[in-house]
């Protein structure tokens, strides 16, 4: 299943440790050393996580900053996590338990990774892999496995400041595996309920006697079925790193990355309101079924990367990186797609469902390199942390998109290999993308705890759209970014602090005045970061307001056309907690209330008022992980988790709602010397839901109960 919003968006472009010791009775924080695949310290921002608690990240500065530092929340998700959770297959699932994050609102899209972000649609422009931009549009978007990553960052709220055009709601930092000081050889298999199966390899060593040159060799091959009817995919990647450090100021990786998938796509994403969230006369369609056409359904891609990462740093303390990546995408799509009931009604005796058809060839090249300086000083009493970038970033799609040939299809008795009608092109497009960012951060520290820091970017970016059918344009936008922000860091580990960033969004596409200017706006953040002195811990509480403004609004005719009229503004509340409590107890915990508003829609004003679709109000999620340590079970984890998500709205007019779920995850695992194995469970009581409504004619049931069996071994 490739999700209807990208379709519905392409046709509109037409138009360890010990326990806690007492000690002179103060009490030493707790140190779990992670066991997932790596080395080094949580210092850095590319290292592996602590057990559960992340304390560095690279999201909301470009540098290696302590999180409590960074004026805006962040949540980390790390290799100890991947592990308890049973993480094999899609990044988007690592994503569940973090507020203010709904990820896979339609279910599990095998291509495509859904994400939104404090209310807002992040998967195609919200995306980046080691602080540079995975950009997507259309159906030019990159897929990433989990197994090639170390760790996922997520910065809530915006980031043009550091990145140019961004989401407004934040950004995800995937962080993938680097070559390690000590030797690693680590092999991984398994299999799910659903027959999908898969198996791993991630080895890294020293090249050379001095071990100044190590290499990492990393990849993965899976299939099998999925859990609609008729599914099925063939996937696998294999990325081969090497990393020169010839001294202790230099670092030079050298990476590359080939990856692929072929499948018959899921059915879930495009099935109607009525026979999901509520019944149909014939009762709701089930959970696993597949209305397209297994003998014509195709989803193929082809994607490939070559990148590196240069830092040095000199004597005089100025420390320069460069950090470069070239990517290509191909990718076909074919199959017909669900659109409601024939005539708007479930009718009998056939309920008759409508079909789109849809074929769409991409091919996409980016690049995007970065650039730059930092250095720490001494200046008119405070302590200065500044940097100074320049980046740039190049995005080019050639598609070709057809549509709108299928035959209808019973919802109680569908038939297959029924000739379906031509499609005809009404895409065939080249779009363009460049741009060119120039911006400076200034830490500042002063007193006795404050921090004070400062950003300003101005980003030049041009977009143009070459077109055999289809809009053709030209565009350049010029834009300011700024965000200040504010905080005083007590002694106990408490950071409270403030912040307002601006932001802005350019965007592929025309409206009916003629080309797609950026979203713009701005968010005002406040909220307390706590270390504890006492525990390995961290929790973060938020409050924030986004105003966004160029917001697409749909135009009664003609079909498929839309302008740049409304404003949407996006407010709440986020709580997360991640404590390593000792060396058996691991505890995560989040909550995040989001509440969406459409402030401006002067085409319907009806609409003033209403919250857009999809993200649910409420979200609640909670993990305990407790390991074994006595002789007869030492080896022995279990873990168990929650889930909630509360009620959405199922449609623009806020007439429909898509009601409110819990769910339960758990795990057992076990290890003896260099073995492991694991089970884990996700939604171990089978709940039957729909996840989320992009329209009443397009929803998606949330996972189903999955079974996933891993057997591991370090070499």
């Amino acid at each position: 299943m490739t999700g209807l919003l990208k379709a519905s968006a392409a046709i509109a472009a037409v138009g360890a440790a010990t326990p806690v010791l007492a000690q002179d009775t103060q009490l030493a924080p707790i140190v779990i050393q992670s066991e997932g695949a790596g080395n080094g310290s949580d210092q850095t921002a590319v290292a592996p996580v602590r057990g559960y608690v992340g304390r560095t990240s690279s999201a909301g500065s470009k540098g290696n900053t302590p999180v409590n530092e960074i004026p805006q929340s962040v949540s980390i998700i790390g290799q100890q996590e991947f592990q308890d959770r049973g993480i094999t297959n899609k990044v988007d699932e690592l994503l569940r338990y973090t507020p203010g994050v709904v990820a896979q609102p339609f279910g599990s899209d095998p291509d495509t990774d859904w994400y939104f972000i404090r209310g807002f649609d992040a998967t195609q422009t919200g995306v980046y892999l080691d602080g540079l931009n995975l950009f997507a549009y259309g159906f030019g978007g990159f897929q990433i496995d989990p197994f090639m990553l170390e760790r996922v960052d997520v910065l809530k709220g915006p980031s043009s400041v550091l990145y140019g055009g961004a989401n407004p709601g934040g950004l995800i930092n995937l962080i993938r595996k680097r070559p390690t000081d000590d030797p690693l050889y680590y092999t991984e298999t398994g299999i799910n309920s659903n027959g999908n199966a898969f198996f791993g390899f991630d080895f890294s060593d020293a090249i050379n006697e001095d071990g100044t040159v190590n290499y990492r060799l990393t990849g993965k091959v899976a299939g099998g079925d999925n859990y609609s009817d008729f599914s099925e995919d063939l996937r696998g990647f294999i990325m081969p790193q090497v990393t020169f450090t010839p001294d202790d100021a230099t670092s030079l990786t050298v990476w590359g990355y080939l990856g692929g998938l072929d499948q018959v796509h899921t059915g879930n994403g495009f099935f109607p309101y009525v026979g999901t969230v509520v019944d149909a006369p014939f009762g709701k369609i089930a959970r696993d079924a597949f209305y397209g056409e297994p003998d014509i359904d195709t989803g193929e891609y082809v994607q490939k990367m070559l990148g590196y990462e240069l830092e040095h740093e000199f004597d005089n303390g100025w420390k320069v990186s460069q950090n470069a990546r070239y990517g290509h995408l191909w990718k076909h799509e074919e199959g017909p797609y669900l659109n409601g009931y024939v005539g708007g009604v479930p009718t009998a005796p056939d309920y008759l469902l409508a079909r789109i058809g849809f074929e769409a060839t991409s091919e996409a090249d980016s690049f995007a390199i970065d650039n730059r300086a930092e250095q720490e000083f001494e200046l008119g009493g405070a302590t200065h942390n500044l940097m100074v970038g320049l980046d740039y970033k190049y995005y080019t799609l050639d598609h070709v998109q057809a549509c709108c040939g299928a035959t209808p299809i019973s919802a109680t008795d569908p038939v297959f290999g029924v000739p379906q009608g031509p499609n005809f092109v009404y895409l065939d497009q080249v779009v363009t993308q460049n741009q060119v960012g120039l911006y400076a951060q200034d830490q500042i520290r002063f007193g006795d705890g404050w921090l004070v820091t400062l950003n300003g970017r101005y980003d030049w970016v041009s977009t143009d759209s070459e077109a055999a059918v289809g809009p053709t344009y030209d565009t350049i936008d010029r834009a300011l970014s700024g965000r200040a922000g504010l905080a005083y860091e007590f002694d106990n580990g408490l950071t409270p602090y403030v912040s307002v960033a601006t932001f802005f969004n350019p965007l592929i596409g025309t409206a009916a005045r003629g080309a797609l200017e950026p979203e713009e706006g701005e968010q005002y953040e406040a909220g307390i970061k706590y270390e504890p002195t006492f525990i390995d811990g961290s929790i973060t509480a938020s409050v924030f307001h986004i105003s966004k403004r160029n917001n697409l609004v749909s135009m009664p005719a003609p079909l498929f056309t839309q302008d740049q009229l409304g404003e949407v503004e996006s407010r709440g509340f986020e709580l997360e907690g991640k404590v390593n409590l000792n060396e058996n107890w691991r505890i995560l915990g989040s909550f995040a209330y989001t509440d969406m508003e459409i402030t401006k829609n002067p085409l319907n004003t009806a609409l003033i008022g209403n919250s857009p679709f999809i993200v649910p109000d409420v979200t609640a999620s909670l993990w305990v992980d407790y390991a074994f340590t006595t002789d007869a079970l030492q080896g022995l984890s279990l873990g168990a988790g929650i889930r909630y998500q509360g009620e959405s709205w199922a449609d623009e007019a806020n007439t429909r709602k898509v009601p409110d779920a819990t769910l339960f995850d758990a795990a057992i695992r076990y290890q003896k010397d260099d073995w492991s194995a694991s089970l884990n469970v996700a939604n171990v009581f089978d709940e039957k839901y729909v996840s989320a409504c992009q329209s009443l004619t397009g929803c998606g049931y949330g996972d189903a109960r999955t079974v996933t069996f891993k057997l591991s071994k370090k070499w």
